[in-house]
């Protein structure tokens, strides 16, 4: 805390570092931006890979369960487990299948409801 002048006194060399600085700082701001990422929240794309997967998993794990009831009800051991298993597995699949030839709908992806199909009625 003493009240002498620094060394050395502004001059033009540092009005030129200090633009410097301000051009690479504008810089750093516009790379953030352009380097966000665009889509906010989940895509249609990763909704539909998460159906999927809750459809594989709950059909094998449904027709294990029914499966395994029928087991001990009826006293047939594997068979009815087995059963099961495959019953739960085609349910999987057929669920799968279907989800996949659904036409996406277009109002849930645009935020406008100004879709491809906007124009047509419906």
């Amino acid at each position: 805390m003493s009240d002498e002048k620094p060394a050395r006194e502004s001059n033009a060399e540092d009005a030129r570092i200090d633009a410097l600085e301000a051009r690479l700082k504008a810089a750093r701001e516009r790379e953030e931006q352009r380097n966000r990422p665009k889509v906010q929240g989940t895509d249609a794309n990763y909704r539909a890979g998460n159906r999927a997967l809750a459809d594989l998993l709950g059909g094998i794990i449904g027709g294990f369960v029914i499966g395994w009831a029928i087991d001990a009800l009826a006293g047939t051991t594997p068979w009815g487990l087995l059963a099961g298993l495959f019953l739960g597995t085609v349910v999987a699949f057929r669920n799968i299948i279907l989800s996949a030839n659904k036409r996406p709908d277009t109002k849930a992806d645009d935020p406008d409801g100004e879709g491809p199909d906007a124009g047509r009625g419906s």
